[in-house]
């Protein structure tokens, strides 16, 4: 009886249960890995998108030419694009081309007659969005057009950093809403663009969205289904910083991305784990994630996550709050944070202890 009854908090807590379908997690390399495997240009095997390591990889192009390099990005774009442990200047390169011509087959749709006025209309916005992601100066480190489509880029020099930081999204974040103008701090891009802005020219942030994000307050947002598909993703993605030369990355997790975040804690080469108005890390405490990295954990007052009952019942909940004091993780201030999605606001005091932690500088 006490079971049916958290559940049924459980199910109220997100409403929308019912209304939100649940979403099909993208997995494995995208579309060209067979043809990938196949090509012999460079003279030798390529290493396979599904199993060889990032640092496997990023062996694998130190033995390249440059224009052996070149070759591989015209002839693969998707492919290298995605390859984490290849260089980042090569998997820029790599995407603009990927994103010139997966926007110029969404046009070609856009235009066909033969279509109906809703599907030429999807097309049009799609290819908009890749035309956005095409702007002079964008650093695009992945893109997959699969599913509702992933995305990561870097705002400042990831060559030249001496920090890192990523930022995993929560509920809701696809290529569609990666950069949107409304509720900016609340998008991946908004909030790398301003951690960037609140960190010094040594220090580059990456917005990932990596994994196939929840949609609404339903089934998938209550349970850590797309959690433990996109943990392994996530894994992957540090490693291949790491792969490359780059220091170890501050993580930082919002919402459901902090489920994401719990659940590839054992895993992820990473020194400092932060969470902000997290549901849950599946985890009882801080202990239990098995890090070596400082955990760190911000809510603000008026977060409605803190309505949210932190338990877990079967397949429902995420478990501990971790920023209640018990979970031992190291408080981040949230005073001066308006709600669930205002924590990278510019002048928050949440902002600057994100910045000093990304710099290597707090305590």
């Amino acid at each position: 009886m006490a079971g049916l009854a958290l559940a049924s908090t459980l199910m109220t807590a997100t409403t929308g249960w019912a209304a939100s379908g649940q979403q099909t997690p993208v997995s494995g390399p995208p579309p060209g890995a067979s043809a990938w495997r196949s090509d012999t240009s460079a003279g030798r095997e390529l290493p396979d998108p599904a199993s060889s390591t990032p640092t496997e990889v990023h062996r694998f192009f130190l033995r390249l030419t440059p224009d052996q390099q070149k070759l591989l990005a015209e002839r693969h774009p998707l492919v290298l694009g995605n390859l984490d442990g290849a260089p980042a200047h090569l998997r820029y390169a790599a995407n603009v081309l990927a994103l010139a011509d997966a926007r110029a087959k969404e046009q070609t749709k856009a235009d066909d007659a033969r279509l109906t006025t809703g599907e030429r209309d999807q097309a049009a916005t799609r290819a908009e969005r890749y035309r956005g992601l095409l702007a002079p100066g964008r650093q695009i480190l992945a893109f997959d057009p699969r599913g509702r489509g992933q995305v990561a880029e870097v705002f400042g020099d990831l060559d030249a950093s001496r920090h890192v930081a990523v930022i995993v999204p929560g509920s809701d974040i696809d290529l569609g809403t990666f950069d949107r103008s409304r509720n900016p701090y609340g998008a991946p891009a908004g909030m790398a663009r301003s951690l960037a802005g609140a960190t010094g020219d040594d220090t580059a942030v990456i917005a990932w969205v990596g994994y196939t994000t929840p949609v609404g307050l339903g089934p998938d947002a209550a349970t850590g289904r797309l959690a433990q598909a996109g943990a392994p993703r996530l894994t992957r993605f540090t490693e291949g910083l790491v792969a490359t030369g780059l220091p170890r990355p501050a993580v930082f997790c919002h919402s459901y991305g902090s489920v994401v975040c719990g659940l590839a804690a054992p895993g992820l080469r990473v020194s400092d784990l932060v969470v902000l108005g997290s549901p849950g890390m599946r985890a009882a405490d801080s202990g239990s994630l098995r890090t070596t990295a400082r955990v760190w954990a911000a809510r603000s007052a008026g977060d409605w996550i803190g309505k949210v009952p932190h338990v877990r019942l079967f397949a429902l909940g995420h478990g501990a709050d971790p920023a209640d004091p018990g979970f031992g993780a190291r408080s981040v201030p949230a005073q001066r944070v308006d709600g669930h999605s205002g924590y990278f606001a510019p002048g928050t005091d949440a902002l600057a202890t994100f910045a000093a932690i990304a710099e290597g500088k707090a305590a």
